[in-house]
């Protein structure tokens, strides 16, 4: 690794925000076999900003990945509720991005394993899916974290 890499990694990094989208797929096409179903600029960002720097430093050791992916689970303040599938169990910080009604949403996991939306906080993804569209729904449902065919069976 020559010693001007870094600065090169931080470059290519700090231009991805100030990409037109047509450059990110460019890019995109570069790293990856295919796109994603899914078209949001921030996950295609942040993939592109991982990669980048997983090809310049690295990938992280399996044995590293399992440990914060375990550390993660002990420490978390979200328990897994009886009944209830590992599926819907999320960490705090993770954001679940659906788009409604021609309008993109956001809800955050707080640390208190509640769900941010717009300002508001709920207590359940159910109850974020209904506000978002005035309807009854089944919050992991809603936000793709269940699958038809598996609550089918």
């Amino acid at each position: 690794m020559g010693a001007d890499q870094p600065n090169t990694i931080v470059a290519q990094l700090a231009k991805l925000p100030s990409m037109p989208m047509v450059e990110l797929w460019v890019l995109w096409d570069q790293h990856f076999p295919r796109r994603p179903s899914h078209r949001n600029r921030n996950y295609v960002e942040s993939r592109l900003a991982y990669r980048i720097q997983e090809l310049a430093y690295g990938a992280l050791p399996s044995n590293i990945r399992r440990m914060l992916v375990e550390a993660g689970a002990k420490h978390s303040k979200m328990k897994s509720p009886a009944g209830r599938s590992a599926q819907t169990l999320l960490m705090p910080g993770t954001t679940l991005i659906r788009e409604w009604d021609e309008r993109e949403h956001r809800v955050t996991v707080t640390p208190d394993g509640l769900y941010a939306l717009d300002g508001q906080v709920f207590k359940s993804l159910s109850a974020a899916a209904r506000h978002i569209t005035g309807t009854r729904w089944n919050g992991p449902k809603f936000f793709g974290l269940r699958d038809d065919k598996v609550s089918a069976q």
